[in-house]
């Protein structure tokens, strides 16, 4: 399919409203019981309250609702049986919750490089994307990230930038229909991950060209990589779908780094995004004590004004 000539209209109308700089507008509202009321939609991840809500996936869902958090994302959800990927989903469309990005699974962040320009690595990366249209419509998820893998150094760069963009337009094409959408997230773990600013993934995606791929702005990795947090947001702005939150060093909740996590949540804010806050990181305590500080930490951050 060339995606010039695309004539989808009324779905690709359908979703580049959905998916304009501001985020999407509809959102969750806080369970009536909530214990309060934040204004963006964070989304904590399985594990995040297992002190207090225990192992079971399902109460750790209600936990965070009765916390006041109203939505959720899961990294591994595609890994899950599909009878868990439907509780998981009933529970959350019971609780009002909104669902965040899960991983399309190509084999791991450096795995099965898209840069190398290899068939198999293709063939794997769109093999997942078909298999997520699947698990996003059984847990009305809106949201799937993707790392395009490690540098092939023995390629020139812009070479390699042309391997991913066409990859990527592979990929597009079979969640577009759907109405779906594939997230850059550039990353700060290792040197030899090709995907690493806010610039060169908002190039990306200039190049695909697609409503259906899209930035995954991770806060913490990009203040490790680039910094300049306020101003880089600005430039890529049109670009962003999605958020994700750690502090640094250590990655976090906020108020644990450097991050001034108020001023930069105010300035999203009024920007006009209301999408999902992916709360991608670690608690910086043990115990029931340290998720009780980490939503303390969010209800601090979470007053800033509007």
């Amino acid at each position: 399919m060339n995606r010039r000539d695309f004539v989808m209209k009324s779905s690709v109308a359908a979703s580049a409203a959905m998916l304009a700089a501001t985020g999407p507008t509809l959102h969750a509202t806080a369970a009536p019981n909530a214990k309060r009321k934040f204004q963006m939609q964070y989304a904590p991840h399985f594990g995040m309250f297992k002190e207090s809500a225990g192992e079971d996936l399902i109460d750790q869902l209600k936990f965070a609702a009765d916390q006041g958090f109203t939505a959720w994302e899961d990294n591994g959800m595609m890994g899950r049986p599909v009878e868990m990927q439907e509780k998981i989903a009933k529970t959350m469309r019971d609780l009002g919750m909104t669902m965040g990005v899960f991983v399309i699974d190509k084999g791991g962040n450096g795995q099965n490089t898209l840069a190398a320009g290899k068939k198999e690595h293709l063939d794997i990366f769109l093999s997942g994307c078909k298999r997520a249209v699947e698990v996003a419509k059984r847990v009305n998820a809106k949201w799937m990230t993707v790392v395009p893998g490690d540098f092939e150094r023995r390629i020139p760069i812009g070479v390699q930038t042309g391997h991913v963009i066409e990859a990527l337009r592979r990929g597009a094409e079979i969640l577009e229909p759907h109405g779906l959408v594939m997230v850059l997230e550039p990353l700060s773990d290792t040197p030899d991950l090709f995907l690493r600013t806010s610039d060169q993934t908002y190039m990306i995606c200039k190049g695909v060209g697609s409503p259906s791929c899209k930035i995954l702005y991770d806060i913490y990795h990009m203040q490790k990589n680039e910094g300049h947090l306020i101003q880089n947001i600005d430039w890529t702005w049109d670009e962003i779908a999605y958020f994700q939150i750690g502090d640094n060093p250590g990655r976090k909740e906020p108020t644990t780094g450097e991050i001034n996590y108020k001023n930069v949540f105010q300035h999203i804010y009024e920007k006009g995004y209301r999408g999902v806050m992916g709360m991608e990181h670690g608690n910086s305590k043990p115990g029931k004590a340290g998720e009780q500080a980490l939503i303390e930490a969010y209800a601090t951050v979470d007053q800033f004004k509007v």
